[in-house]
């Protein structure tokens, strides 16, 4: 069964830092893309930022503006998203999922095929 587990969300103050993790089990990230989501409440959900199967690829949305970065540890089959300079708009569930296409080799993108999700972790930006 494959699975993708997020955790590391919580509440922090305006500037503040968070790192989420993206846990695999049931199947390896060796060749797999993984994109971070979020969506706020009464918003659409938009991508975030992603990394390829190796990842030596990562992309990252225009309102991330270098605040956010995304590392993976094939070993461990986690997917980190280190979030600096938190704002309260960043306030919203974030998700992982995966993309085990061919693709996922080469690079990572935001629309895809994605076969799994994770059930989300809330990230709330407030003082």
């Amino acid at each position: 069964q494959t699975q993708l587990v997020e955790s590391g969300g919580g509440l922090v103050q305006p500037g503040g830092s968070l790192k989420l993790s993206c846990a695999a089990s049931g199947f390896t990230l060796d060749y797999t893309a993984i994109t971070w989501f979020r969506q706020a409440p009464g918003k659409e959900r938009e991508g975030v930022s992603c990394i390829n199967g190796n990842g030596g690829i990562t992309n990252y949305a225009d309102f991330v503006e270098g605040r956010f970065t995304i590392s993976k540890d094939n070993a461990k089959n986690t997917v980190y998203l280190e979030m600096n300079n938190l704002k309260p708009e960043d306030t919203a569930i974030y998700y992982c999922a995966a993309d085990p296409s061919w693709y996922a080799r080469l690079s990572c993108r935001f629309e895809a095929d994605f076969v799994s999700w994770g059930q989300g972790t809330q990230v709330t930006v407030s003082s």
